[in-house]
């Protein structure tokens, strides 16, 4: 998730960005996050994409206990708490300024058991795959990663790494501008992609895609 610091804004549905903390309930437990907008902008906080994949994950719609779960761009790290809490072995991931933040958030929301097989790591994406196995993850988590298109390009070749044919990738995104269906274009040109959940509330889709077969040669 880009670290991109925004200054104060005194539109309503931007004031609980600016609040210290968020406060959640998921799989029986409470979640306390710290929140730092002026420092770390969009990845210090929690967004509506993220309470979606939560919430979806919380219904069981995949298989989480024991599975190896990687979480891209993961910023205040609520979606990969709540994977680990349901039974994940997850690695969370941000750029190297966010980890500090995330990991703060992730031992103050996790017993030592459940932290156990818990790794922060930091990923930027197209760079230093080859740190993570190739093919080595079950599923790919990413809350509203799409929204530069500038790391379009990279946030494919990345997930072109960490998955093996029968890995699943989930994405919860807002469709905010034409950019971001043209990722998804971008995407199903790798990718099986299909919508299997819309939070019209929310305004969040969430996607399900697995890499497409490679084509032999005639």
């Amino acid at each position: 998730m880009a670290l991109v610091p925004y200054v104060q804004n005194s539109l309503p549905v931007l004031s609980k960005f600016h609040n210290s903390s968020a406060q959640f309930r998921f799989a029986d437990r409470n979640i306390r996050l710290a929140q730092d907008w002026k420092k770390l902008g969009v990845a210090a906080v929690v967004w509506d994409a993220a309470v979606v994949m939560c919430l979806y994950l919380e219904l069981g719609k995949v298989e989480l206990k024991g599975k190896r779960v990687i979480e891209l761009g993961a910023g205040t790290g609520l979606v990969g708490i709540v994977a680990a809490v349901l039974g994940a072995h997850v690695t969370i991931t941000d750029r190297q300024a966010a980890l500090d933040f995330l990991s703060a958030n992730v031992e103050a929301n996790l017993s030592p058991e459940l932290r156990q097989p818990v790794v922060i790591s930091e990923l930027t994406w197209g760079e230093g795959l080859e740190r993570y196995p190739a093919g080595g993850f079950d599923l790919v988590l990413g809350a509203d990663i799409v929204y530069l298109e500038d790391t379009f390009q990279a946030l494919i070749r990345t997930l072109e790494h960490l998955c093996s044919d029968a890995t699943v990738v989930l994405l919860a995104c807002k469709i905010r501008y034409e950019r971001d269906t043209n990722f998804l274009s971008l995407l199903r040109r790798r990718f099986d992609v299909e919508e299997v959940h819309y939070d019209e509330e929310r305004d969040i889709h969430l996607y399900k895609a697995r890499k497409l077969p490679t084509r032999g040669g005639l």
